[in-house]
């Protein structure tokens, strides 16, 4: 009888980062994919009478709850009209490719950092034969300047709003607003990127219609910010969405049913998205208080800790968050990051970071750090005692 495989060494360290996560007391936030097969539909099951009549049928290539939930995400956001997408790597693929017929142009404009040019292989080039021209560099959204002054002809001015990799940064209002105004004025269309839109009123201080308002054209998701198991939605005008929604089928995104997913996402629009502005102003308590710990309040956003100070150099970034969310980097591998922050949860029971990612230049890593409802019990006190745990792990 052959010898049964060897287990798989990254599956093993990944059961092990789940199983830390899942068996602590302590959080700031829910992970993505937290619990187990059972759990996450007995949470469904608990959760969901309360946000769409179960008696209903099953919805059958997108009627029934996946309706409602168009209808519903049409009317939170202002729009004529929205659809539900498997995916908003396939939403935006497709509001981009219906704008460039349109315009007549299959150049868009973007950041370099934004999620089609940095996480979609190639997506817009090679399925739509579209091509990306970037208005700027600089870690964060372009200014109406920088759009301006684009070298070259572009049919659309996609931004995302927050720009996650930059670490969710926001520009300003004036900003934003002379960013579209500057597409206006060179005949552009304009596409959100909203994936996180649920999570920018409070920052600008403006209602959902307001910020979708300004583009022709908006993605959000239903997993980011809200909790959901899956899917994205597009909204704008109904002659759009309608195109759109031709496009989703011929990619394969008119699913037989979706009901799991509908269902979640109306669940985290009436549990999570009221509660946003209320988890961002829980970050800014987060944030100052690991900028405290980790340089004694003399490191700021982007230099060194104090000569006492428990790390040589970090970046909290933004310094206050625009968001519930924003990112960490420190001067170390993001293996060792990530062992100190599993043992942190094994050892004492608390989640301060989950996993590390390198961040560029050797030997720097990069956390994102989300707080939601179990964060609200969060005090100072308890992140300065979590980040001593944590770098007395790093050492």
């Amino acid at each position: 009888m052959p010898d049964a495989p060897s287990p798989d060494p990254q599956d093993l360290a990944h059961r092990r980062r789940l199983a830390a996560w899942a068996g602590a007391t302590r959080r700031l936030a829910d992970g993505p994919v937290s619990g187990t097969l059972a759990q996450r539909l007995a949470r469904l099951a608990d959760e969901a009478p309360s946000a769409y009549d179960l008696d209903d049928w099953t919805d059958v290539y997108g009627d029934g709850v996946v309706a409602a939930l168009e209808r519903r995400t049409a009317d939170l956001l202002g729009t004529e009209a929205a659809a539900f997408f498997p995916s908003g790597t396939m939403a935006q693929q497709v509001a981009l490719r219906c704008w460039a017929d349109r315009t007549g142009n299959r150049t868009v404009a973007m950041h370099p950092l934004a999620h089609p040019e940095r996480w979609e292989r190639d997506a817009l080039t090679q399925l739509t034969g579209l091509r990306v021209v970037h208005p700027t560099s600089a870690p964060r959204n372009p200014t109406g300047d920088e759009v301006r002054d684009l070298a070259e002809p572009f049919g659309t001015l996609a931004l995302e709003l927050p720009l996650r990799d930059a670490g969710f940064v926001l520009p300003d209002w004036d900003e934003l607003t002379g960013a579209v105004a500057a597409a206006r004025d060179r005949d552009a269309v304009v596409h959100l990127d909203g994936a996180r839109l649920w999570e920018c009123t409070a920052h600008y201080g403006r209602g959902l219609p307001e910020l979708a308002g300004l583009a022709d054209s908006v993605y959000v998701s239903f997993y980011k910010s809200l909790g959901g198991l899956s899917g994205a939605a597009l909204a704008g005008p109904a002659s759009l969405v309608e195109e759109a929604v031709a496009w989703r089928h011929r990619y394969g995104g008119q699913l037989f049913q979706q009901w799991p997913a509908a269902l979640s996402a109306l669940v985290g629009l009436d549990r999570e998205l009221p509660r946003l502005p209320e988890y961002a102003a829980r970050a800014k308590v987060v944030a100052a208080a690991l900028r405290e710990a980790f340089g004694g309040g003399a490191g700021g956003a982007g230099g060194s800790g104090s000569a006492a100070g428990p790390v040589p150099w970090f970046r909290i970034g933004p310094e206050v968050p625009h968001t519930h969310q924003f990112s960490v980097w420190l001067p170390y591998d993001a293996e060792v990051l990530t062992e100190a922050s599993v043992r942190l949860a094994e050892e004492t029971g608390t989640v301060l970071f989950r996993g590390w990612s390198d961040a560029g230049p050797p030997g720097v890593a990069v956390a994102e750090v989300t707080v939601a409802a179990p964060g609200l019990a969060w005090t100072a006190a308890d992140v300065a005692e979590a980040a001593a745990g944590f770098l007395a792990r790093v050492r």
